[in-house]
């Protein structure tokens, strides 16, 4: 049997590989913006000290994915998507996908 591509097979393979190849290049682009709530420049002296904490230590992203603010009784969502929320007990802008250790899970 023959293994050689025809010129018509070699033509459709390249067509396809080319639409891939915009496709990809057009999804990359549009990409995600990561939300970023670390700016505590309106925080007083003592409520950030609380956030940095070893007790409380204030990540913007959770060491564990079980245990985002989102899932925890003291965030306060916000009322736009995509934006910072607050908490009950760490000052602050809060990320939904942050976490520390002063994580209580959420009743069902």
């Amino acid at each position: 049997m023959d293994d050689r591509l025809s010129r018509r097979d070699m033509l459709q393979r390249s067509a396809v590989l080319g639409v891939l190849a915009v496709t990809s290049a057009a999804s990359c682009g549009k990409e995600k913006k990561r939300l970023s709530c670390i700016d505590t420049s309106g925080l007083a002296p003592a409520d950030l000290q609380l956030r940095t904490s070893p007790a409380v230590a204030y990540l913007d992203t959770a060491a564990d994915p079980t245990k985002t603010c989102e899932r925890c009784q003291q965030f306060l969502p916000a009322t736009a998507p995509d934006t910072c929320g607050t908490c009950k007990v760490v000052k602050g802008p809060i990320n939904p996908r942050g976490g520390c250790k002063l994580f209580v899970a959420k009743v069902a």
